[in-house]
């Protein structure tokens, strides 16, 4: 449902520019079409979406392959490692099209990956032909006016305990419940502050759109939550929004804030396009860090290392990279997962990651030696959300498959796995002690396990029949 379309380029092939390797075995040239076509060609329209289909992926953001960058007109007219990739007016004599032509070696993408077709390439070859003219004009996105999710759709796509564990936090649909973790019972509703939609209507929501992210300060007194293009942080006490940030690209999927509870992370970005990550200081709301270039699709999943100096990141990119949190700079990546990396996990001696993946396998990472450790198999669809316990080596996963499973990291093995539930499950939550587990679903339930592997409650929160009290009803 959230999940993003694939880059086809896989980043472990020869990149575009690099050593010729060696090879054998003949490669078909991509049939040469002629273009019937009246208008010029268009580079952002025509062929810049071409590029970011078939190559961005191992060309643009942190991946260079052969020093190429085509993550925009400027830098793909630099060249790469072998020169300049485009010559205007002379496509047969353009290195780009005569490798993505497969008339030169080594030919891109792989032939193990989907090449281009005989049309796209006919595209650029035509683009190169007419001059390889930038683009027009600077594009401007249409604004994006959301509305009201229907009444019938409310999943629950965040949770959090509080420090006690007495109270849960759900995302359900667009609004934020606390909730009695033992009655299931409403306590507080967290309304946003001014919310109309544009018809000018006011709603007592926690976010116009859904709520696509949760997470709780380790000290419990603030909440976080993240929706389509804004983010609000909120007081856990009263239930009143603190601040409201704006100016993200587009749904925020995933928070997590620093073990000193004064910054908070921040995952997200449109499909296809660059990932959003971001560091921003709880205190005033402003970002420190925009780590731009950290993903070349969407960003799903972020995790601080247990002393706060490195940042986790994963994507639809399909890698798992980690940031130096004071300046924001590159430290190394892992690659492994064959589609979406949808959650990351740090294990609290700093050794160790584990990354949730839409290959419905999960990875652990050596950080030290910048390599995997091990594959651990056992979800049957993909593997959404990710936590490490207090109970180290343990750590919880979630899947479309409707299972909560617990495992060790150290040696892959399967420690237990909870009854299962009734729904593609989204969210996960467990309590500091590890004693109580919460999973959340597509359907709006929310499954309440001991660490015995024991469901408690299966709670509904919209069929509580109590009305919640607003923030305002208690002053």
């Amino acid at each position: 449902m959230f999940l993003s379309s694939i880059f086809s380029v896989a980043v472990a092939s020869v990149g575009l520019f690099a050593d010729e390797p060696k090879q054998s075995a003949p490669i078909k040239p991509i049939e040469v079409v002629e273009l019937q076509r009246k208008d010029p060609v268009s580079y952002d329209k025509d062929v810049e979406p071409i590029f970011v289909k078939k190559c961005n992926f191992c060309h643009s953001g942190n991946i260079k392959e052969g020093k190429l960058d085509m993550g925009s007109f400027e830098a793909l007219m630099k060249g790469g490692k072998k020169g300049a990739s485009i010559v205007p007016g002379k496509s047969k004599e353009s290195l780009l099209y005569q490798l993505a032509g497969k008339t030169q070696r080594p030919s891109m993408p792989p032939k193990s990956e989907e090449p281009l077709t005989p049309q796209e390439l006919a595209i650029v070859k035509l683009w190169i032909d007419q001059g390889a003219k930038a683009p027009s004009a600077a594009r401007v996105k249409p604004k994006i006016i959301v509305s009201l999710p229907p009444a019938v759709l409310h999943p629950i796509r965040g949770l959090a305990f509080n420090k006690d564990k007495t109270s849960l936090f759900a995302a359900v649909g667009n609004t934020i419940l606390q909730l009695d973790a033992s009655t299931g019972e409403t306590k507080k509703k967290f309304v946003g502050k001014n919310i109309t939609t544009k018809d000018g209507k006011k709603h007592e929501v926690s976010h116009v759109s859904l709520v696509e992210s949760l997470a709780i300060s380790p000290d419990g007194k603030n909440l976080a939550s993240g929706s389509f293009q804004e983010l609000r942080i909120w007081n856990t006490d009263t239930g009143e929004e603190v601040r409201k940030i704006e100016g993200f690209s587009d749904r925020i999927v995933a928070l997590a804030f620093s073990p000193d509870g004064k910054l908070l992370a921040t995952a997200g970005g449109p499909p296809t396009e660059e990932g959003e990550v971001k560091l921003i200081e709880v205190a005033s709301g402003k970002v420190v860090q925009d780590l731009k270039g950290a993903h070349s699709d969407t960003a799903f999943g972020v995790s601080f290392s247990a002393d706060g100096k490195m940042l986790a990141t994963c994507g639809a990119d399909k890698f798992v990279k980690i940031f130096n949190v004071a300046d924001g700079k590159f430290i190394k990546s892992f690659e492994g997962h064959t589609h979406h990396v949808l959650d990351v996990g740090w294990k609290s001696d700093g050794k160790f990651l584990a990354s949730a993946g839409a290959d419905n396998a999960i990875k652990v990472w050596d950080f030290e030696k910048g390599e995997q450790a091990r594959t651990v198999s056992g979800h049957s669809k993909q593997v959404t959300k990710i936590s490490f316990t207090s109970t180290n080596p343990q750590f919880a996963t979630t899947s479309g498959d409707k299972t909560l499973r617990l495992w060790n990291a150290d040696n892959g093995s399967a420690i237990k796995t909870f009854p299962a539930a009734e729904e593609f499950l989204y969210a996960l939550a467990v309590s500091q002690d590890s004693k109580l587990f919460a999973a959340g679903g597509d359907a709006g339930n929310i499954y309440l396990f001991d660490d015995q592997g024991k469901l408690l409650k299966k709670l509904d929160p919209l069929s509580v029949p109590k009305e919640a009290p607003k923030a305002s009803d208690k002053k």
